[in-house]
């Protein structure tokens, strides 16, 4: 622990961006155990979730790499700002997403509406079938009355912070 106290004095920016890289990579292997351990298939919402995730963990590499070899610290800085506006902008898909599963507004009709139009006709034991659904407005699991894209949602937001203050902290020195 030692080490990360002075890397967080000595290179804010790249301890920001490697806690980032951890906690999302933390976050997406939690997500893939759930999925293929646990079989609790991810719904549309989930998926779109993961998207910011995609994103932020290789440009946290990225960033934390560049720091390491003299890259201007505004360079770190304006990475470590686009990850803070994407885990952002999850917090707010996931709320959104966890405010469907506790019915506060309507989901998603491809995740939360019917589930097709039987009056179309055709052969509707096989497209009946062929069907998985995996509901947006349902949440799969909660542990102390949270479900997964709550968890996101306080995850997204913590590592947000870490981005934005190591942006903050790396542009100061900066100067």
């Amino acid at each position: 622990m030692h080490g990360m106290q002075a890397l967080t004095r000595s290179r804010p920016g790249m301890a920001a961006a490697v806690l980032v890289a951890a906690g999302g990579a933390a976050t997406i292997l939690g997500a893939y155990y759930f999925q293929y351990v646990m079989g609790l298939p991810p719904c549309p919402l989930c998926l779109e979730q993961r998207i910011a995730f995609y994103v932020s963990i290789p440009l946290a590499i990225a960033v934390a790499i560049a720091a390491g070899r003299g890259v201007p610290p505004r360079v770190g800085a304006s990475g470590l700002g686009v990850i803070a506006l994407a885990m952002l902008f999850n917090s707010g898909l996931a709320l959104f997403h966890a405010g469907v599963e506790w019915k506060w507004w309507p989901g998603p009709q491809e995740c939360s509406g019917p589930l097709t139009d039987l009056s179309a006709g055709g052969d509707l034991l096989s497209s009946l079938t062929n069907l998985t659904l995996v509901r947006c407005d349902e949440a799969a699991w909660r542990f102390l009355g949270l479900s997964l894209a709550g968890y996101d949602v306080l995850i997204s937001l913590a590592l947000a912070a870490v981005a934005a203050w190591g942006a903050a902290a790396a542009w100061r020195t900066a100067r």
